[in-house]
């Protein structure tokens, strides 16, 4: 199974202004997923972004906002994203199977939303350095239970370097610049 751009969607997972600073490895979390975000755009590959309970949680944190771009994030009260009707239909409407998922927090709304896609035959892809809990330990066994589900574990670099596929990718330099 090989990510390409034309077969790819991403979903981002509330990171938010007041989950963020307890998440365990914050900062790496943020600067990882901010350097995949950035890598994605290049491919022009769909993006859908989640906050849940912004009015107590607060908005996306700046570092990601930024990285984005020009985004509206669908609010959210369920765990799972496809729970939400206007974010099923979201997911559904880009036609893609592969979807590449991020965020806060792993063994909560990461976790249920793979165990939700994968039940709908969605390859998905948990970028494990690009996600995170306040416990460690809750973000190892999130981990565990989505490879168990059948999703496929990977890293950043991993994702943004097969989206490029090869050095003469006209995205190559792009990505290396990134990731370096």
């Amino acid at each position: 199974m090989r990510l390409m751009a034309e077969n790819t969607m991403v979903i981002v997972v509330d990171y938010q202004e007041k989950l963020i600073p307890v998440i365990y490895e914050n900062e790496k979390v943020v600067a990882n997923s901010e350097i995949l975000i950035k890598g994605i755009k290049e491919f022009d590959i769909p993006i859908i972004v989640s906050q849940q309970y912004t009015k107590g949680l607060g908005g996306t944190v700046p570092a990601i906002a930024e990285a984005l771009g020009d985004f509206t994030p669908y609010e959210k009260s369920s765990f799972s994203l496809w729970k939400d009707k206007e974010i099923k239909e979201a997911i559904k409407a880009t036609g893609r199977k592969n979807v590449i998922i991020c965020g806060t927090e792993a063994h909560i709304c990461v976790l249920q939303t793979v165990i939700d896609l994968r039940a709908k035959d969605y390859n998905v892809f948990v970028v494990e350095d690009c996600v995170g809990s306040r416990n460690p330990n809750d973000k190892k066994f999130a981990c565990k239970r989505a490879v168990e589900e059948k999703a496929f574990l990977c890293t950043y670099e991993s994702v943004l370097y097969e989206l490029t596929g090869g050095a003469a990718s006209p995205k190559f330099k792009i990505i290396s610049k990134l990731t370096k």
